[in-house]
């Protein structure tokens, strides 16, 4: 029984190495492409759009129509 035990860690570790070696490989692959593609093919980032400033008027107008809009529905 303990030769049948040793076979079957020495057969884990030889999979689980074999997994592993080849998920750092993928990860190291993919990582190397996609430099390389966005190196010679990534398009600029666009800018942020820049918000406008709302002025006090437009707030207390806005905030004026979600209260009338929320006292229509709850009827009060």
């Amino acid at each position: 029984m303990s030769d049948l035990l040793n076979e079957g860690f020495a057969l884990l570790i030889m999979g689980m190495g074999t997994v592993f070696v080849f998920l750092t490989i993928l990860v190291i692959g993919t990582t190397l492409m996609s430099r390389i593609i966005n190196r010679f093919f990534g398009m600029p980032e666009p800018e942020p759009k820049r918000k406008k400033r709302s002025s006090a008027a437009e707030d207390l107008s806005e905030l004026a129509a979600v209260a009338a809009a929320v006292k229509a529905v709850h009827g009060h």
